[in-house]
């Protein structure tokens, strides 16, 4: 369990949430791999007879993950798969409980390299309709860089307009941090549509 004094990072504050969300069993996605962290992180959560399907376009974000896997002995329990995230539902067909997106850069990589509004709104999108009931799409959105603004922006206007009879949408962000705070947003899918 985090504790309070340690809400100082966006992905602690999300991590909160996920407890309540992801059980042992349960398939989920990590749809910006990254270094690794969240795809670690969520096949511990889901145990053995759980699944994590984890994406991105960089071979060292594969390379990197595989590495914290198999440290852990964890690798049986992930497909890690080079491809954007706005083709999820091309490797996926049963239903997940969660999604998760940390948008931006690779941190320690190239920053040139970003997430991008039209393929993280597709990704959503995706996401949105592979949810079993009571799922959840977590969206981790960092503004720092050029486009992530425009990014922030395309999420925010894409889940203002989510039916409310068919989801929930939670907002949570630091509000007396300075330098563009993160912000996570959290999609409940109430029921089958």
């Amino acid at each position: 369990m985090i504790k309070a004094k340690y809400l100082t990072k966006i992905t602690d504050i999300n991590k909160l949430y996920l407890e309540q969300i992801i059980n042992e069993g349960d398939i989920v996605v990590d749809a910006t791999m990254g270094n690794g962290y969240d795809t670690k992180y969520l096949a511990e959560k889901v145990g053995e007879s759980g699944f994590v399907y984890s994406f991105d376009i960089q071979e060292e974000a594969i390379k990197s993950t595989r590495k914290k896997l198999e440290k852990e002995n964890l690798q049986e329990r992930v497909k890690l798969i080079l491809d954007g995230h706005e083709n999820i539902d091309n490797y996926i067909e049963k239903k997940i409980s969660c999604v998760v997106f940390n948008l931006g850069y690779l941190p320690r990589a190239q920053h040139m390299i970003i997430t991008k509004p039209n393929t993280t709104i597709k990704a959503i999108e995706h996401s949105l309709k592979l949810l079993k009931p009571h799922g959840v799409v977590s969206i981790s959105i960092y503004t720092g860089h050029p486009g992530g603004l425009d990014e922030k922006n395309s999420v925010y206007d894409f889940v203002k307009n989510l039916d409310q009879r068919e989801f929930n949408v939670l907002e949570c962000g630091f509000v007396n941090q300075v330098n563009n705070p993160p912000q996570l947003v959290l999609i409940e899918k109430k029921k089958e549509y």
